[in-house]
């Protein structure tokens, strides 16, 4: 009787016909998808490799400042519509501003949030990034509810402050260091206290932010959730923090429910919500995600650009003083309050600007839900569709010499400060300038961050000078917006006004 064969060697021998089989499975269902769409008219394109498609090269890194070498490639060739294969799926890839325009505001009718399997793995699947319909909107009503204008005004604006400050007086005269951990330090005890009331500098805060940077490292990284790999620590990350954010909700609920405060979203959502326990916590972590990581990166992009621009510091110091001159004359105390920022007029070109060029969110991931005809295209139902936001901002057609940071183009009209280019950009941003999206997804923190910019950038120009200690640090997309080296820089304490 011959010997059996060994396990090991058992799966050499099956192993090629395993990935025979696969392969002519990804062919045979590739077909299919060709023989179904048969008949439409697709944008022009190149579907890739099998399975991989051209995701690698959609996601090489390049500058932020850019669209990156493979869009501008197929822009070229194709036109600004085109078809490919990414993240698995057919897509149609869109830097036509009209198309995109469009896609956002037909959400829920045509088009669908469909964001990769991974991110709701592992934000969750009641985060507010991954969830449609009923649900997004209902969860979306509780932000903007406890984003309220009223509260704006008042509890986050003092916030706001009160964090800024504590983060900026914390740096040394002359040493180097990393603006971008500035900024993420700021944001993220902002967001810790916003949420979940917890203090900066606390043992629990600064536990809660270790877990945190390696829960987002996950969030950014392959999803492959082996041991060891930066997905499968985020995992485990994730787990933490959501026990950590379920006691804190425990702790509240034995308080009873006439004495939970109102003061975080914590709070607030308890009170006055009837989400269920996993409900919640998805939606604390995708907004501790969302109102950190983002607002972060745009302060850390302001520092950039506006070291690279001593005109519009000069115009940024003229404005503040003005404000903080007046408010001394006036008997007032120093504290900001609603009023002073609705005078930061430039402060919000420079915040409009530094998004255009920085582009923190560059592309959303949305289907079709039906087929779809635009401009003589046909996009098909079930198909990917990638509306490029960077690629609306940074074309030359829509705006003047758009990888040159010039916040005078968002001007109302010329002044003795302002460029040639600097024509009135009003219809251009309800059109075309679209960084917190757009249609019923559009960002319920959009107003929070230009406040935390403005309120940032106002204390900063009062009270520091600063340059780049590290000249060959820039911004790159990963898609995601980083500075590899952390963005060093170099401070000085600014004299105070007369």
């Amino acid at each position: 009787m011959p010997a059996s064969m060994p396990d090991s060697e058992l799966i050499l021998c099956v192993l090629p016909s395993i990935l025979a089989l696969f392969l002519f499975l990804i062919l045979i269902t590739r077909k299919k998808q060709q023989y179904q769409i048969r008949g439409l008219n697709l944008p022009p394109g190149n579907m890739g490799w099998p399975f991989l498609g051209e995701t690698i090269g959609y996601l090489k890194p390049y500058s932020a400042t850019s669209i990156g070498e493979f869009m501008e490639q197929h822009i070229s060739r194709y036109g600004k519509i085109y078809k490919s294969s990414l993240f698995g799926e057919p897509t149609i890839v869109s830097a036509d501003a009209g198309l995109n325009r469009y896609i956002l505001q037909n959400e829920g009718r045509l088009f669908e949030c469909s964001y990769p399997r991974s991110i709701g793995g592992i934000l969750g699947k009641w985060s507010m990034l991954v969830l449609v319909g009923d649900m997004h909107r209902d969860m979306r009503t509780i932000s903007l509810n406890f984003l309220s204008h009223a509260r704006l005004r008042t509890h986050l604006l003092r916030e706001v402050e009160k964090h800024t400050l504590l983060v900026l007086g914390s740096w040394n005269e002359n040493s180097v260091f990393s603006a971008q951990d500035e900024a993420k330090k700021f944001t993220f005890n902002l967001m810790a206290k916003h949420i979940m009331s917890l203090d900066p500098g606390e043992p629990e805060t600064e536990q809660l932010k270790k877990l945190y940077v390696t829960f987002m490292k996950g969030v950014v990284s392959a999803p492959l959730n082996l041991p060891g790999t930066a997905y499968r620590k985020a995992l485990q990350s994730r787990s933490t923090i959501l026990r950590f954010i379920e006691r804190k909700m425990e702790e509240r609920v034995k308080e009873g429910s006439d004495n939970i405060g109102e003061d975080d979203l914590l709070g607030w959502v308890l009170k006055h919500s009837n989400l269920s326990r996993e409900q919640i916590l998805d939606l604390i972590l995708s907004l501790l995600f969302a109102g950190h990581e983002t607002s972060s990166v745009s302060i850390a992009l302001a520092i950039y650009f506006l070291a690279g621009c001593p005109n519009a510091i000069e115009h940024l110091r003229e404005e503040h003083t003005e404000i903080a001159k007046a408010k001394r004359k006036a008997g007032e105390t120093s504290e900001l309050n609603w009023d002073d920022y609705k005078k930061m007029d430039f402060t919000q070109c420079v915040i409009s600007e530094t998004l255009r060029l920085g582009n923190v969110v560059r592309f959303l991931h949305r289907k079709a839900l039906k087929d779809v005809r635009y401009k003589g295209y046909d996009i098909p139902c079930g198909w990917k569709v990638l509306p490029v936001i960077s690629a609306v901002h940074l074309d030359p057609l829509l705006f003047d010499h758009p990888q040159h940071f010039n916040p005078w183009r968002w001007q109302q009209s010329n002044n003795t400060r302002s460029s040639s280019s600097s024509a009135s950009y009003s219809s251009m941003t309800s059109s075309h300038f679209m960084p917190f999206g757009g249609g019923p997804r559009l960002c319920a923190g959009s107003e929070l961050a230009k406040l935390e910019m403005a309120v940032f950038i106002h204390h900063l120009v009062l009270n520091y000078q600063w340059d780049l200690a590290d000249l060959d640090d820039h911004a790159f997309a990963y898609p995601f917006v980083d500075f590899q080296k952390g963005l060093q820089i170099r401070a000085q304490r600014q004299p105070d006004f007369p």
